[in-house]
Protein backbone atom coordinates (compact mmCIF):
# COMPACT_ATOMS: atom_id res chain seq x y z
CA UNK A 1 0.00 0.00 0.00
CA UNK A 2 1.28 3.92 -1.16
CA UNK A 3 1.89 6.15 1.65
CA UNK A 4 0.38 9.07 0.70
CA UNK A 5 2.41 11.19 3.06
CA UNK A 6 5.56 10.38 1.43
CA UNK A 7 6.67 11.70 -1.90
CA UNK A 8 9.35 10.48 -3.37
CA UNK A 9 11.35 12.62 -6.24
CA UNK A 10 14.33 11.20 -7.43
CA UNK A 11 16.32 9.97 -4.67
CA UNK A 12 14.92 12.51 -2.41
CA UNK A 13 11.88 12.08 0.14
CA UNK A 14 9.20 14.50 1.73
CA UNK A 15 7.13 13.12 4.48
CA UNK A 16 3.88 15.38 5.08
CA UNK A 17 3.02 15.76 9.04
CA UNK A 18 0.60 18.23 8.04
CA UNK A 19 -0.27 19.29 4.50
CA UNK A 20 -1.98 22.42 3.16
CA UNK A 21 -5.22 20.74 3.35
CA UNK A 22 -5.04 19.65 6.88
CA UNK A 23 -3.98 23.41 8.11
CA UNK A 24 -6.73 25.34 6.07
CA UNK A 25 -3.53 26.48 4.36
CA UNK A 26 -1.98 27.85 7.48
CA UNK A 27 1.14 25.69 7.05
CA UNK A 28 2.98 22.94 5.94
CA UNK A 29 5.62 20.58 7.79
CA UNK A 30 7.26 17.58 6.24
CA UNK A 31 9.75 15.67 7.05
CA UNK A 32 12.85 16.14 3.93
CA UNK A 33 15.72 13.36 3.36
CA UNK A 34 18.55 14.16 0.85
CA UNK A 35 20.52 11.13 -0.09
CA UNK A 36 24.73 11.83 0.22
CA UNK A 37 25.77 14.25 -2.85
CA UNK A 38 22.20 15.18 -3.84
CA UNK A 39 21.57 18.68 -4.78
CA UNK A 40 17.57 19.88 -4.01
CA UNK A 41 15.90 22.44 -6.01
CA UNK A 42 17.23 25.28 -8.33
CA UNK A 43 18.13 28.49 -6.63
CA UNK A 44 14.85 30.58 -5.91
CA UNK A 45 13.18 32.08 -3.49
CA UNK A 46 9.36 32.16 -2.34
CA UNK A 47 6.93 35.06 -3.32
CA UNK A 48 4.88 34.88 -0.19
CA UNK A 49 6.34 31.86 2.41
CA UNK A 50 8.55 32.12 5.35
CA UNK A 51 10.62 28.42 5.61
CA UNK A 52 11.91 26.98 8.90
CA UNK A 53 14.56 24.23 8.58
CA UNK A 54 15.89 22.07 11.55
CA UNK A 55 18.28 19.62 11.32
CA UNK A 56 17.02 16.05 12.54
CA UNK A 57 19.88 14.17 11.34
CA UNK A 58 22.88 14.32 8.98
CA UNK A 59 24.24 18.10 7.67
CA UNK A 60 22.01 19.86 5.18
CA UNK A 61 23.82 22.30 3.58
CA UNK A 62 21.33 25.45 2.54
CA UNK A 63 22.78 28.40 0.87
CA UNK A 64 20.92 31.57 1.78
CA UNK A 65 21.81 34.94 -0.11
CA UNK A 66 25.07 33.40 -1.23
CA UNK A 67 26.29 32.38 2.15
CA UNK A 68 26.63 28.52 3.49
CA UNK A 69 24.96 27.56 6.51
CA UNK A 70 25.49 23.82 7.51
CA UNK A 71 22.58 22.48 9.19
CA UNK A 72 22.94 19.91 11.68
CA UNK A 73 20.52 17.50 14.40
CA UNK A 74 19.07 20.24 16.88
CA UNK A 75 20.08 23.59 14.40
CA UNK A 76 17.34 26.18 12.58
CA UNK A 77 17.74 28.13 10.17
CA UNK A 78 14.73 30.35 9.22
CA UNK A 79 14.70 31.79 5.29
CA UNK A 80 12.40 34.73 5.06
CA UNK A 81 10.45 35.02 1.87
CA UNK A 82 12.06 36.91 -0.65
CA UNK A 83 15.63 35.35 0.03
CA UNK A 84 17.04 33.33 -2.42
CA UNK A 85 18.06 29.77 -1.35
CA UNK A 86 19.23 26.70 -2.55
CA UNK A 87 19.52 22.86 -0.83
CA UNK A 88 21.79 20.56 -1.39
CA UNK A 89 23.86 17.24 0.96
CA UNK A 90 27.41 17.99 0.65
CA UNK A 91 28.49 15.16 2.69
CA UNK A 92 29.10 11.81 3.54
CA UNK A 93 25.35 10.65 5.19
CA UNK A 94 22.10 11.08 4.41
CA UNK A 95 20.42 14.39 5.79
CA UNK A 96 17.32 14.36 7.19
CA UNK A 97 15.56 17.97 8.31
CA UNK A 98 12.36 19.19 9.55
CA UNK A 99 10.95 21.63 7.02
CA UNK A 100 8.00 24.11 8.36
CA UNK A 101 6.67 26.50 5.59
CA UNK A 102 3.79 29.59 6.63
CA UNK A 103 1.20 30.04 5.33
CA UNK A 104 0.88 26.53 3.73
CA UNK A 105 0.87 27.32 -0.28
CA UNK A 106 3.49 24.78 -1.08
CA UNK A 107 2.62 21.58 0.08
CA UNK A 108 1.73 18.21 -1.09
CA UNK A 109 0.39 19.68 -3.99
CA UNK A 110 2.64 21.09 -5.31
CA UNK A 111 5.33 18.08 -3.96
CA UNK A 112 3.21 15.78 -6.09
CA UNK A 113 3.36 17.90 -9.52
CA UNK A 114 7.34 18.18 -8.97
CA UNK A 115 7.46 14.47 -9.03
CA UNK A 116 5.65 14.10 -11.43
CA UNK A 117 7.68 16.12 -13.40
CA UNK A 118 11.02 15.13 -12.30
CA UNK A 119 10.43 11.23 -12.18
CA UNK A 120 10.59 11.04 -15.74
CA UNK A 121 12.27 9.00 -18.28
CA UNK A 122 15.04 10.36 -19.43
CA UNK A 123 15.70 14.09 -18.72
CA UNK A 124 12.87 16.80 -17.45
CA UNK A 125 11.19 19.64 -19.21
CA UNK A 126 13.07 22.47 -17.17
CA UNK A 127 10.96 25.00 -18.53
CA UNK A 128 7.96 23.09 -17.19
CA UNK A 129 9.58 22.07 -14.08
CA UNK A 130 9.64 26.17 -13.75
CA UNK A 131 6.31 26.40 -14.75
CA UNK A 132 5.09 24.53 -11.44
CA UNK A 133 7.66 26.25 -9.65
CA UNK A 134 6.24 29.98 -10.44
CA UNK A 135 2.12 28.82 -10.28
CA UNK A 136 3.27 27.60 -6.26
CA UNK A 137 5.21 30.94 -5.36
CA UNK A 138 8.49 29.72 -5.75
CA UNK A 139 10.42 32.10 -7.97
CA UNK A 140 13.41 30.31 -9.51
CA UNK A 141 16.71 32.79 -10.10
Amino acid sequence: MRDRNLIQIGTMEIRFLIDEDQSSESLVMFEFTVPSQARVPAAHFHRDVDEVIYGLSGTMTTTLDGKKHEIRAGETLFIPRGYVHTHENLHGETAKVLITMTPGLIGRRYFEEMASAINVQGKPDIEHVKEIMRLYGLMPV
